[in-house]
């Protein structure tokens, strides 16, 4: 551990590894800073790593868990999760650093044919949501952001930079603005294939 990250490097990682046991037994590692807010509305799985800096924030009325993230997540460097209603991450899902992960927004803007005002504040819009579903042995890669009312299917991954604004069918892949797929993985040939 010393010959990889220094003698401060191994420092910060073992204050983390102690934190990690005493606050959340069932995570592999979380690295300081860590800010999860509203806890008791989050449910962590067995294996769960994070990088430095990430943000998990639920807003919740009453008991119920609005954040679901499954066995042996790994989310790395200022990785964002912010939900009201759901947002549920399957197993074994890899999201790189800078992910933004969201089911809500400040109003609506078309959505179901409900509009907001410009002229009212955003902070004083009602919040909507709409529930995210990231399937198993998803990967997100750097910078990605998942916006409300999404699912991506089991197998997927997003390119980095890429904003994934409706859903992504299992096993494919992904990139751009707004997210498309540009390749699926064939079963039969055992290789990602062009669309």
């Amino acid at each position: 551990m010393y010959k990889r990250y220094g003698f401060f490097g191994s420092l910060k990682l073992l204050v983390s590894l102690i934190y990690t046991k005493l606050f959340f037994r069932q995570a592999r590692l979380i690295r300081l800073p860590f800010d999860i807010r509203n806890r008791k509305h989050v449910k962590l799985g067995k294996n769960f790593t994070t990088g430095k800096g990430c943000r998990i924030e639920a807003h919740s009325d009453g008991d119920k868990k609005v954040i679901f993230i499954g066995k042996n997540v790994q989310i790395n460097d200022y990785v964002h999760i912010a939900a009201m209603k759901n947002i549920t991450i399957g197993d074994n899902v890899l999201i790189a650093s800078k992910v933004f992960i969201s089911d809500l927004n400040h109003g609506r803007y078309g959505n179901e044919d409900l509009h907001d005002s410009p002229d009212i504040p955003p902070n004083n819009r009602k919040l909507y949501s709409k529930s995210v579903i990231i399937k198993d042995n998803v990967w997100l890669g750097e910078f990605v952001s998942v916006l409300p009312g999404v699912t991506i299917g089991k197998g997927t991954i997003v390119g980095a930079n890429s904003v994934v604004s409706k859903d992504l069918p299992d096993y494919s892949i992904a990139v751009g603005v707004p997210a498309k797929v540009i390749k699926k993985f064939n079963f039969n040939t055992q290789k990602w294939e062009k669309v």
